[in-house]
Protein backbone atom coordinates (compact mmCIF):
# COMPACT_ATOMS: atom_id res chain seq x y z
CA UNK A 1 0.00 0.00 0.00
CA UNK A 2 1.34 3.36 -0.84
CA UNK A 3 2.32 6.02 1.92
CA UNK A 4 -0.30 8.27 0.14
CA UNK A 5 -2.96 5.60 0.51
CA UNK A 6 -1.96 4.56 3.88
CA UNK A 7 -2.54 8.65 5.35
CA UNK A 8 -5.60 8.81 3.48
CA UNK A 9 -6.92 5.33 5.44
CA UNK A 10 -5.92 7.16 8.74
CA UNK A 11 -7.13 11.18 7.18
CA UNK A 12 -9.81 12.80 7.84
CA UNK A 13 -12.44 11.73 5.46
CA UNK A 14 -11.98 8.07 7.00
CA UNK A 15 -12.16 9.10 10.49
CA UNK A 16 -15.16 11.13 9.60
CA UNK A 17 -16.81 8.20 8.17
CA UNK A 18 -16.09 5.84 11.30
CA UNK A 19 -17.64 8.27 13.48
CA UNK A 20 -20.67 8.29 11.70
CA UNK A 21 -20.92 4.79 10.96
CA UNK A 22 -20.21 3.41 14.45
CA UNK A 23 -22.99 1.40 15.46
CA UNK A 24 -22.56 1.77 19.58
CA UNK A 25 -22.44 6.28 18.83
CA UNK A 26 -24.16 6.96 15.63
CA UNK A 27 -27.32 7.85 17.65
CA UNK A 28 -25.63 10.77 18.74
CA UNK A 29 -22.86 11.74 16.20
CA UNK A 30 -24.99 11.79 13.36
CA UNK A 31 -27.47 14.42 15.40
CA UNK A 32 -24.58 16.45 16.25
CA UNK A 33 -22.77 16.20 12.36
CA UNK A 34 -26.37 17.45 11.23
CA UNK A 35 -26.37 20.48 13.59
CA UNK A 36 -22.38 21.34 13.05
CA UNK A 37 -23.31 21.65 9.71
CA UNK A 38 -26.19 23.47 10.66
CA UNK A 39 -24.49 25.82 12.01
CA UNK A 40 -22.06 26.69 9.55
CA UNK A 41 -24.61 27.21 6.65
CA UNK A 42 -26.28 29.19 9.22
CA UNK A 43 -23.08 31.70 9.99
CA UNK A 44 -22.58 31.83 6.37
CA UNK A 45 -26.13 33.22 5.77
CA UNK A 46 -25.62 35.63 8.59
CA UNK A 47 -22.45 36.90 7.68
CA UNK A 48 -23.98 37.42 3.89
CA UNK A 49 -26.34 39.96 5.79
CA UNK A 50 -23.98 41.53 7.33
CA UNK A 51 -25.03 40.18 10.88
CA UNK A 52 -22.94 38.38 13.59
CA UNK A 53 -23.48 34.73 14.06
CA UNK A 54 -22.95 34.78 17.75
CA UNK A 55 -24.56 37.73 18.52
CA UNK A 56 -27.70 35.81 16.24
CA UNK A 57 -27.27 32.40 17.99
CA UNK A 58 -27.01 33.95 21.36
CA UNK A 59 -30.27 35.83 20.96
CA UNK A 60 -31.91 32.50 20.37
CA UNK A 61 -30.51 31.40 23.85
CA UNK A 62 -31.61 34.74 25.66
CA UNK A 63 -35.44 34.05 23.77
CA UNK A 64 -35.66 30.91 25.18
CA UNK A 65 -34.62 31.84 29.20
CA UNK A 66 -31.32 30.25 28.57
CA UNK A 67 -29.18 33.25 28.74
CA UNK A 68 -30.24 36.59 30.04
CA UNK A 69 -31.69 39.41 27.88
CA UNK A 70 -30.57 43.26 27.94
CA UNK A 71 -34.48 43.61 29.04
CA UNK A 72 -37.30 42.73 30.45
CA UNK A 73 -41.08 43.67 30.75
CA UNK A 74 -42.45 44.35 34.38
CA UNK A 75 -43.04 41.23 35.99
CA UNK A 76 -41.43 39.14 33.73
CA UNK A 77 -37.39 37.40 33.42
CA UNK A 78 -35.20 34.74 32.06
CA UNK A 79 -37.86 32.35 34.29
CA UNK A 80 -40.99 33.54 32.37
CA UNK A 81 -38.80 33.12 28.90
CA UNK A 82 -38.00 29.01 29.72
CA UNK A 83 -41.51 28.82 30.70
CA UNK A 84 -42.88 29.37 27.64
CA UNK A 85 -40.30 27.71 26.08
CA UNK A 86 -41.68 24.44 28.23
CA UNK A 87 -44.73 25.22 27.09
CA UNK A 88 -44.36 25.00 23.00
CA UNK A 89 -41.73 22.52 23.61
CA UNK A 90 -44.30 19.98 25.09
CA UNK A 91 -46.40 19.33 22.17
CA UNK A 92 -43.47 19.29 19.66
CA UNK A 93 -42.27 16.46 22.18
CA UNK A 94 -45.40 14.64 22.09
CA UNK A 95 -46.04 15.42 18.36
CA UNK A 96 -42.36 13.70 17.41
CA UNK A 97 -43.22 10.40 19.91
CA UNK A 98 -46.22 10.05 17.75
CA UNK A 99 -44.57 9.95 14.14
CA UNK A 100 -41.59 8.13 15.99
CA UNK A 101 -44.15 5.35 17.05
CA UNK A 102 -45.67 4.54 13.59
CA UNK A 103 -42.08 5.01 11.77
CA UNK A 104 -40.62 2.28 13.89
CA UNK A 105 -43.60 -0.25 12.51
CA UNK A 106 -42.99 0.87 8.79
CA UNK A 107 -45.39 3.61 8.77
CA UNK A 108 -45.68 7.21 8.12
CA UNK A 109 -48.03 9.02 9.82
CA UNK A 110 -48.10 12.56 7.99
CA UNK A 111 -51.76 13.19 9.61
CA UNK A 112 -49.98 14.41 12.48
CA UNK A 113 -51.40 17.96 11.88
CA UNK A 114 -55.11 16.32 11.72
CA UNK A 115 -55.33 14.70 14.65
CA UNK A 116 -53.81 17.36 16.71
CA UNK A 117 -56.80 19.56 15.56
CA UNK A 118 -59.35 17.18 15.55
CA UNK A 119 -58.23 15.89 19.54
CA UNK A 120 -57.88 20.01 20.28
CA UNK A 121 -61.37 21.03 18.78
CA UNK A 122 -63.17 18.18 20.32
CA UNK A 123 -61.65 18.85 24.02
CA UNK A 124 -62.82 21.97 23.46
CA UNK A 125 -66.22 22.26 22.84
CA UNK A 126 -66.82 19.40 25.21
CA UNK A 127 -65.11 20.49 28.26
CA UNK A 128 -63.30 23.75 27.30
CA UNK A 129 -66.11 25.67 27.01
CA UNK A 130 -67.58 24.57 30.27
CA UNK A 131 -67.27 27.25 32.81
CA UNK A 132 -68.07 25.86 35.65
CA UNK A 133 -66.24 22.65 36.48
CA UNK A 134 -63.61 22.11 38.45
CA UNK A 135 -59.95 21.78 36.86
CA UNK A 136 -59.25 18.57 39.17
CA UNK A 137 -62.01 16.69 36.96
CA UNK A 138 -61.44 19.49 33.62
CA UNK A 139 -57.80 18.54 33.19
CA UNK A 140 -57.62 15.01 33.18
CA UNK A 141 -60.91 14.54 30.98
CA UNK A 142 -58.80 16.91 28.37
CA UNK A 143 -55.95 14.42 28.37
CA UNK A 144 -58.86 11.25 27.90
CA UNK A 145 -60.10 13.24 25.17
CA UNK A 146 -57.21 13.69 23.40
CA UNK A 147 -56.42 10.31 24.11
CA UNK A 148 -59.83 8.35 22.58
CA UNK A 149 -60.05 10.88 19.81
CA UNK A 150 -56.01 10.59 18.70
CA UNK A 151 -56.47 6.96 19.16
CA UNK A 152 -59.49 6.28 17.58
CA UNK A 153 -58.56 8.04 14.38
CA UNK A 154 -54.83 6.60 14.28
CA UNK A 155 -56.78 3.13 14.05
CA UNK A 156 -59.08 4.39 11.68
CA UNK A 157 -55.89 5.07 9.15
CA UNK A 158 -54.17 2.06 10.22
CA UNK A 159 -57.81 -0.22 9.69
CA UNK A 160 -57.54 1.45 5.98
CA UNK A 161 -54.09 0.01 5.55
CA UNK A 162 -54.95 -3.34 7.09
CA UNK A 163 -57.97 -4.17 5.10
CA UNK A 164 -57.73 -1.95 1.79
CA UNK A 165 -54.11 -1.25 1.72
CA UNK A 166 -54.52 2.41 1.21
CA UNK A 167 -51.08 3.90 1.72
CA UNK A 168 -51.42 6.13 5.33
CA UNK A 169 -49.47 8.69 3.22
CA UNK A 170 -52.34 9.19 1.54
CA UNK A 171 -55.48 8.84 3.92
CA UNK A 172 -53.47 10.85 6.59
CA UNK A 173 -53.01 13.87 3.76
CA UNK A 174 -56.91 13.46 2.80
CA UNK A 175 -58.25 13.13 6.53
CA UNK A 176 -56.22 16.55 7.07
CA UNK A 177 -57.89 18.32 4.37
CA UNK A 178 -61.62 16.95 5.37
CA UNK A 179 -60.84 17.69 9.58
CA UNK A 180 -59.45 20.76 8.84
CA UNK A 181 -62.51 22.23 6.76
CA UNK A 182 -65.17 20.74 8.94
CA UNK A 183 -63.60 22.03 12.27
CA UNK A 184 -63.40 25.33 10.38
CA UNK A 185 -66.94 25.25 9.49
CA UNK A 186 -68.02 24.75 13.45
CA UNK A 187 -65.39 27.24 14.62
CA UNK A 188 -66.79 29.76 12.58
CA UNK A 189 -70.51 29.27 12.71
CA UNK A 190 -70.87 28.14 16.51
CA UNK A 191 -67.68 28.91 18.22
CA UNK A 192 -65.89 31.98 16.92
CA UNK A 193 -64.71 34.72 18.76
CA UNK A 194 -66.01 38.07 17.06
CA UNK A 195 -62.84 40.13 17.75
CA UNK A 196 -60.04 37.54 17.13
CA UNK A 197 -61.95 35.37 14.51
CA UNK A 198 -60.13 32.08 16.33
CA UNK A 199 -62.16 29.85 18.16
CA UNK A 200 -63.51 30.98 21.63
CA UNK A 201 -60.85 30.83 24.43
CA UNK A 202 -61.42 27.93 26.35
CA UNK A 203 -61.92 27.94 30.34
CA UNK A 204 -59.14 28.08 32.50
CA UNK A 205 -60.03 25.33 34.84
CA UNK A 206 -59.42 22.88 31.30
CA UNK A 207 -56.26 24.63 30.17
CA UNK A 208 -53.41 22.42 30.58
CA UNK A 209 -51.33 25.49 31.52
CA UNK A 210 -51.33 27.34 34.66
CA UNK A 211 -51.13 31.26 34.03
CA UNK A 212 -49.01 34.12 35.09
CA UNK A 213 -48.04 32.25 38.15
CA UNK A 214 -45.27 34.09 40.62
CA UNK A 215 -42.13 32.10 40.50
CA UNK A 216 -39.26 33.86 42.19
CA UNK A 217 -40.48 37.10 41.64
CA UNK A 218 -41.95 36.29 37.81
CA UNK A 219 -45.47 36.06 36.17
CA UNK A 220 -44.57 32.48 34.70
CA UNK A 221 -46.91 30.18 32.21
CA UNK A 222 -46.42 26.69 34.31
CA UNK A 223 -46.91 23.98 30.93
CA UNK A 224 -49.01 20.53 32.46
CA UNK A 225 -47.92 19.09 28.99
CA UNK A 226 -44.44 19.10 29.54
CA UNK A 227 -43.74 16.75 32.27
CA UNK A 228 -46.72 14.06 30.34
CA UNK A 229 -44.43 14.51 27.28
CA UNK A 230 -41.55 13.64 28.88
CA UNK A 231 -42.99 11.00 30.49
CA UNK A 232 -44.33 9.54 27.34
CA UNK A 233 -40.75 9.97 26.11
CA UNK A 234 -39.76 7.01 28.17
CA UNK A 235 -42.47 4.87 28.03
CA UNK A 236 -42.27 4.71 24.35
CA UNK A 237 -38.53 3.99 24.90
CA UNK A 238 -39.56 1.57 27.36
CA UNK A 239 -42.46 0.34 24.88
CA UNK A 240 -39.34 -0.76 21.90
CA UNK A 241 -36.93 -1.83 24.06
CA UNK A 242 -37.91 -3.55 26.96
CA UNK A 243 -41.45 -5.22 25.72
CA UNK A 244 -42.35 -8.12 23.50
CA UNK A 245 -45.06 -6.07 21.52
CA UNK A 246 -42.25 -3.47 21.13
CA UNK A 247 -40.21 -6.11 19.47
CA UNK A 248 -42.66 -7.15 17.10
CA UNK A 249 -43.90 -3.31 16.17
CA UNK A 250 -39.75 -2.98 15.13
CA UNK A 251 -39.96 -6.87 13.57
CA UNK A 252 -42.88 -5.33 11.29
CA UNK A 253 -41.37 -1.94 10.67
CA UNK A 254 -37.77 -4.19 9.76
CA UNK A 255 -39.43 -7.02 7.59
CA UNK A 256 -43.06 -8.08 7.06
CA UNK A 257 -42.74 -10.85 5.25
CA UNK A 258 -40.45 -12.18 7.62
CA UNK A 259 -42.60 -10.48 10.82
CA UNK A 260 -45.65 -12.42 9.15
CA UNK A 261 -43.60 -16.09 8.43
CA UNK A 262 -42.05 -15.84 11.93
CA UNK A 263 -46.18 -15.93 13.25
CA UNK A 264 -46.22 -12.29 14.19
CA UNK A 265 -49.57 -10.49 13.22
CA UNK A 266 -48.81 -8.04 11.16
CA UNK A 267 -52.82 -6.62 10.56
CA UNK A 268 -53.37 -5.94 13.79
CA UNK A 269 -50.16 -4.51 14.93
CA UNK A 270 -50.36 -1.72 12.35
CA UNK A 271 -53.76 -0.68 13.37
CA UNK A 272 -51.89 -0.94 17.25
CA UNK A 273 -49.16 1.24 16.10
CA UNK A 274 -51.23 3.48 14.28
CA UNK A 275 -53.48 3.97 16.96
CA UNK A 276 -50.57 4.90 19.37
CA UNK A 277 -49.12 7.22 17.49
CA UNK A 278 -52.55 8.80 17.18
CA UNK A 279 -52.90 8.89 20.83
CA UNK A 280 -49.63 10.59 20.88
CA UNK A 281 -50.63 12.92 18.77
CA UNK A 282 -53.84 13.34 20.38
CA UNK A 283 -52.15 14.76 23.45
CA UNK A 284 -49.80 16.75 21.30
CA UNK A 285 -53.14 18.32 20.32
CA UNK A 286 -54.54 18.82 23.54
CA UNK A 287 -51.46 20.44 25.11
CA UNK A 288 -51.04 22.88 22.00
CA UNK A 289 -54.38 24.08 21.42
CA UNK A 290 -55.36 24.18 25.26
CA UNK A 291 -51.79 24.94 26.32
CA UNK A 292 -49.90 26.56 24.58
CA UNK A 293 -52.13 28.66 22.06
CA UNK A 294 -55.52 28.55 23.77
CA UNK A 295 -57.71 28.93 20.77
CA UNK A 296 -58.05 27.51 17.18
CA UNK A 297 -57.58 29.52 13.99
CA UNK A 298 -60.42 28.21 11.41
CA UNK A 299 -58.96 25.86 8.45
CA UNK A 300 -55.35 26.59 10.14
CA UNK A 301 -53.39 22.93 10.52
CA UNK A 302 -50.27 23.65 12.79
CA UNK A 303 -46.86 23.72 11.22
CA UNK A 304 -46.13 21.63 14.10
CA UNK A 305 -47.56 18.36 12.97
CA UNK A 306 -45.24 18.74 9.85
CA UNK A 307 -42.04 19.85 12.01
CA UNK A 308 -42.44 16.93 14.36
CA UNK A 309 -41.01 14.46 11.23
CA UNK A 310 -37.99 16.52 11.10
CA UNK A 311 -37.78 17.10 14.85
CA UNK A 312 -38.01 13.03 15.17
CA UNK A 313 -35.78 12.47 12.36
CA UNK A 314 -33.02 14.50 14.09
CA UNK A 315 -33.35 12.61 17.24
CA UNK A 316 -32.35 9.19 15.43
CA UNK A 317 -36.04 8.22 15.21
CA UNK A 318 -35.42 7.28 19.12
CA UNK A 319 -37.62 8.69 21.74
CA UNK A 320 -35.17 9.93 23.73
CA UNK A 321 -33.51 11.57 21.21
CA UNK A 322 -36.52 13.28 20.54
CA UNK A 323 -36.08 15.03 24.00
CA UNK A 324 -33.24 16.88 22.66
CA UNK A 325 -34.31 17.32 19.09
CA UNK A 326 -37.26 19.31 20.58
CA UNK A 327 -35.18 21.07 22.68
CA UNK A 328 -33.16 22.36 19.86
CA UNK A 329 -35.95 23.19 17.24
CA UNK A 330 -38.44 24.89 19.72
CA UNK A 331 -35.16 26.80 20.56
CA UNK A 332 -35.44 28.33 17.22
CA UNK A 333 -38.91 28.36 16.78
CA UNK A 334 -39.23 30.50 19.98
CA UNK A 335 -36.41 32.86 20.09
CA UNK A 336 -37.16 33.62 16.72
CA UNK A 337 -38.87 36.96 17.65
CA UNK A 338 -36.25 37.93 20.10
CA UNK A 339 -33.41 37.21 17.22
CA UNK A 340 -35.19 39.52 14.60
CA UNK A 341 -35.73 42.74 16.81
CA UNK A 342 -31.85 42.41 18.31
CA UNK A 343 -30.11 41.77 15.23
CA UNK A 344 -32.83 43.94 13.00
CA UNK A 345 -33.58 41.27 10.36
CA UNK A 346 -36.84 39.80 9.10
CA UNK A 347 -38.53 37.08 11.25
CA UNK A 348 -38.23 34.51 8.27
CA UNK A 349 -34.16 34.09 8.71
CA UNK A 350 -34.63 32.14 11.99
CA UNK A 351 -37.22 29.91 9.84
CA UNK A 352 -34.26 29.50 7.47
CA UNK A 353 -32.64 28.59 9.70
CA UNK A 354 -34.92 26.29 11.23
CA UNK A 355 -35.28 24.58 7.53
CA UNK A 356 -31.42 24.68 7.27
CA UNK A 357 -31.25 22.41 10.69
CA UNK A 358 -34.54 20.15 9.36
CA UNK A 359 -32.94 19.66 5.81
CA UNK A 360 -29.66 18.28 7.39
CA UNK A 361 -31.63 15.92 10.03
CA UNK A 362 -33.90 14.19 7.14
CA UNK A 363 -30.31 13.56 5.57
CA UNK A 364 -29.20 11.71 8.43
CA UNK A 365 -29.52 8.33 6.64
CA UNK A 366 -27.52 9.27 3.82
CA UNK A 367 -24.38 10.73 5.34
CA UNK A 368 -24.66 7.12 7.10
CA UNK A 369 -25.17 5.47 3.93
CA UNK A 370 -22.41 7.81 2.02
CA UNK A 371 -19.92 6.99 5.44
CA UNK A 372 -20.85 3.05 4.68
CA UNK A 373 -20.13 2.91 1.68
CA UNK A 374 -16.93 4.92 1.51
CA UNK A 375 -15.47 2.39 4.31
CA UNK A 376 -16.76 -0.59 2.16
CA UNK A 377 -14.68 0.98 -0.73
CA UNK A 378 -11.89 2.05 1.51
CA UNK A 379 -12.07 -1.86 3.05
CA UNK A 380 -11.93 -3.04 -0.65
CA UNK A 381 -9.24 -1.42 -1.57
CA UNK A 382 -7.15 -2.20 1.41
CA UNK A 383 -7.67 -5.72 0.42
CA UNK A 384 -6.83 -5.55 -2.84
CA UNK A 385 -3.17 -3.76 -2.19
CA UNK A 386 -2.26 -6.22 0.42
CA UNK A 387 -3.49 -9.31 -2.25
CA UNK A 388 -1.05 -7.64 -4.63
CA UNK A 389 2.00 -6.96 -2.14
CA UNK A 390 1.71 -10.74 -1.24
CA UNK A 391 1.24 -12.12 -4.70
CA UNK A 392 4.38 -9.61 -5.16
CA UNK A 393 6.49 -11.29 -2.27
CA UNK A 394 5.41 -14.72 -3.50
CA UNK A 395 6.95 -13.63 -7.17
CA UNK A 396 10.32 -12.49 -5.62
CA UNK A 397 10.66 -15.31 -3.44
CA UNK A 398 10.23 -17.89 -6.33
Amino acid sequence: MSKEKKMNEKGFKAWLARFLTNEKWSKLTVPVFCIVLMLIFSSILLLILGKNPFTAFYSFLAGNGFAPKASYGAGSGMLSDFFQFLNIMAPMLLAALAFIFAYRCGLFNIGIAGQMLLSGFVASITVGYMKNLSGVIAKPLVILIGILVGGALGAFVGFLKYRFNIHEVVSTIMINYIISYLTGFYINSKFVDPISRASKVVSAQSRLTYTKVLIGGFYCNVPLGIVLAIVMAFVVHFIFEKTVFGFELRAVGSNRNAARYSGINVGRQIVFSMMLSGVLAGLAGVTYYLGFTNQILPKTLAGMGYDAIATALLGNSNPLGAILSSMLITLFQNGSNYMSSVLGVAKEIASVITGILLLFSACGGYFRYVSAASLDRLADYKHTQEKQEKEAKGGADK
